[in-house]
């Protein structure tokens, strides 16, 4: 695992405490109950607060799976 997707997985870990790693690196808005539009926003804040970038708000549908953030994410460079 690379350090980047590493620092997703305890973004989404702060956000779904009750999922495993595995479960994690699958999500999607479809199979965790628990993704709601509140679930969404606060994840969002995490991950900007954790990697140091501004998501737009009108990127937000896209961003609706662990690998759609984490391809996302590649569009930034990302301080250490």
């Amino acid at each position: 695992m690379s350090e980047r997707e590493d620092r997703l997985v305890r973004c989404f870990a702060s956000v779904f405490a009750v999922l495993s790693v595995d479960q994690i690196r699958t999500a999607t808005v479809d199979s965790i109950p628990e993704w709601d539009s509140l679930a969404s926003v606060t994840l969002v804040a995490v991950i900007e607060q954790e990697f140091g970038i501004q998501i737009d708000i009108f990127d937000l549908p896209q961003l609706s799976s662990f690998e759609s953030i984490q391809k996302y994410l590649g569009n930034f460079e990302i301080p250490s």
